[in-house]
């Protein structure tokens, strides 16, 4: 029963993926880079007719390289996954204060009576089935129906909430491995950057440098 839901989930992040990389790309292109490649042209103008000045960055020269956009393609990926998790939280919580087995106080329920149970829950609209609460709900009762047995019943939810965990833990671990990446490229970003500008004094020192 879960099937379906695992593919739509993969495609969301699939397309905020593309997404946020056609967004994100597209304003590096048409307004960061040209508006750094401005400055910096400036700069070298005035270094190139002698006149003294004081380098001054902004903040499109500070995240014209490709490192500082793939971290904000990854940032925005993140929100976007993060987003989702927590639009299908609420619909999880929506759900727990719904009653979908009616029963009244006081009322035997009987192995054979499960199956009258399970078809209320087997009506609800195919997206509501797929939730936890429907189909820990339809595990237990068709566990009840084949063994009668409560501690059965009990150990039956106890692993579909365990297997919800581990599900929704893995889930989780792209927005860390996200979170891990950020940062390591926003540093490599900043390595680049200083070799780039030590590598013509470094290159002079070589070459005056005693044998």
């Amino acid at each position: 029963m879960s099937k379906p839901r695992i593919p739509s989930e993969f495609a969301f992040q699939v397309l905020a993926l593309l997404a946020a990389v056609i967004v994100v790309h597209a304003f590096y292109v048409g307004l960061i880079r040209p508006s750094a490649d401005v400055q910096l042209a400036a700069q070298a103008a005035l270094q190139a007719s002698g006149e003294a000045f004081v380098p001054k960055r902004s903040f499109y020269v500070v995240i014209r390289d490709f490192e500082q956009e793939a971290c904000f393609i990854l940032m925005i990926w993140a929100l976007a996954i993060m987003g989702l998790k927590a639009w299908t939280t609420r619909q999880e919580t929506t759900m727990l204060e719904r009653n979908l087995i009616h029963v009244t106080e006081g009322t035997t329920l009987l192995p054979q009576d499960a199956r009258n149970y399970a078809r209320g829950i087997e009506a609800l609209p195919e997206a509501e089935q797929e939730l936890l609460l429907p189909r820990t709900l339809l595990n237990a009762l068709s566990r009840f129906s084949t063994t009668a047995s409560i501690p059965a019943v009990s150990e039956a939810v106890r692993e579909q909430c365990d297997i919800e965990a581990d599900k929704l833990g893995s889930e989780l671990s792209m927005v860390r491995y996200i979170s891990w990446a950020i940062p390591r490229l926003a540093l490599l970003g900043q390595y680049a950057e200083s070799a780039t500008h030590s590598d013509r004094p470094t290159r002079r020192w070589k070459v005056t440098s005693p044998v």
